[in-house]
């Protein structure tokens, strides 16, 4: 076969495009894109070390089955009936039970499946089959992260398979103009299960930008959705019952703004909801007992106390931050049962939870972050367990375990480092979220 060599990212093209993946062995594998024929083109990069660690395992992900066929799966009849006008799924088979072997297809082997015959391939990137997965509890966790290069500003989605532990580009996301990749709000949306990319700046006219994105993994496709009402850059985002919120954020010409917005995605609209009250732009923000956390941040020189702020959906209405809480506020932050975390850009980047009864954030035990991860980090969770990206990619999977003494609750974590393929030793993470394919 004819084709040219990557040696940058180890993938050969042939001719026809197909993309071939050099195992450690030396040998070339064929590797087809998991994407369907109307979606951009992607192609794997170099596998992982084996010290990664199998997230999708974890007995606390309620989405991973503890045995492949522990689900009850409840299959729409008018779904079985259509298949019935055909030929069979599988031959000899009754199309339910077929349909029931086929949602156990991992979405890494879906391409490979989808190649058998033309059917499969339409059956297998259909709305119905696509829903039928994500709701037969065998949909497994990707993290997605977007990455940027730090010399030539170029950006880059990376899907990192939990399961086999395999990185994946992701197709190119639609952006003409250059931007500052921090300041998108990226969420997933798991009752769509998809990512949304929200808002931004443009870094050539420092100019926020109010366009909305979303990405189909099991496609591999993007769709420009409806604009946001208010451009904005660094703002607070998140989901609460299926619904996307903005808040704050930079206005043109840097200006910090109060106001705050709700998409719906049903009705792919932003609806405009209460206030904050005050100019504030993102440090950080969370989503804690279906609440819109936001906080400022410290800023130089450090004259004035930060500012944060909590937002009710149920009610529309904002509340201020205890102090405890917005001052001890240092680093990124991802909850994890219930219990609100952030990792210190200071003190050594160690881990701390906050206590709300005593308003005051507490350092975890057990060891610190390994050596290899250099700021600046992003941080999510899979599968009960936490996961950090650094610069370079590098990540690393913290296991915290919650104890009793003198009856106070101990918490303790356990790093395990996962280092990443030399290809990504100029990128560095922006934003990461979760999906289940």
């Amino acid at each position: 076969m004819v084709g040219e060599f990557n040696r940058r990212d180890n993938i050969m093209f042939s001719r026809n495009l197909s993309p071939l993946r050099i195992s450690s062995a030396g040998k070339f594998n064929l590797f087809t894109p998991p994407s369907s024929p109307a979606s951009y083109p992607s192609s794997p990069l170099l596998t992982p070390s084996s010290s990664a660690v199998d997230l999708a395992s974890s007995p606390s992900c309620s989405s991973c089955p503890s045995t492949p066929f522990s689900c009850n799966i409840s299959t729409p009849a008018t779904f079985v009936t259509q298949l019935s006008f055909h030929e069979p799924l599988i031959p000899g088979l009754p199309d339910d039970l077929a349909l029931e072997c086929l949602l156990r297809v991992p979405y890494a082997s879906q391409a490979v499946a989808r190649a058998v015959c033309h059917r499969w391939k339409s059956f297998l990137c259909s709305d119905e089959y696509i829903l039928a997965r994500r709701n037969s509890g065998f949909a497994q966790p990707w993290l997605l992260v977007l990455a940027f290069h730090r010399v030539s500003g170029k950006i880059q989605w990376q899907a990192w398979d939990a399961a086999h532990r395999s990185w994946h580009i992701m197709a190119p996301m639609p952006c003409k103009e250059r931007i500052c990749p921090p300041g998108f709000g990226c969420v997933a949306n798991l009752e769509e299960g998809a990512l949304f990319v929200c808002g931004g700046m443009s870094s050539d006219m420092d100019c926020p930008m109010d366009a909305v994105l979303k990405y189909d993994l099991f496609r591999n496709q993007w769709t420009t959705m409806g604009s946001m009402s208010t451009p904005r850059s660094f703002f607070a985002s998140g989901v609460i019952d299926g619904k996307i919120y903005a808040a704050g954020g930079n206005s043109t010409a840097s200006h910090e703004l109060s106001s705050a917005e709700v998409y719906d995605p049903v009705g792919d609209q932003w609806h405009p909801i209460a206030s904050m009250g005050t100019n504030m732009a993102r440090y950080d923000s969370a989503i804690l007992s279906g609440k819109l956390y936001v906080t400022e941040g410290w800023s130089w020189p450090f004259l004035s106390s930060p500012r944060g702020q909590i937002y009710d959906p149920k009610a529309d209405k904002w509340e201020d931050m205890t102090s405890g809480m917005r001052e001890g506020w240092t680093g990124l932050s991802v909850v994890l049962n219930n219990h609100l975390y952030i990792i210190s850009e200071h003190d050594s980047t160690k881990l701390k939870v906050f206590d709300k009864e005593g308003d005051i954030w507490k350092h975890v035990g057990g060891a610190p972050m390994p050596s290899h991860m250099a700021l600046p980090f992003s941080v999510n969770t899979v599968g009960g367990k936490l996961v950090v990206v650094a610069r370079s990619l590098h990540m690393a999977i913290g296991t915290i375990t919650v104890s009793e003494e003198e009856g106070k609750p101990l918490s303790l974590v356990e790093w395990q480092p996962v280092p990443a393929p030399d290809a990504f030793s100029d990128f560095i993470p922006s934003h990461s979220v979760v999906l289940f394919v």
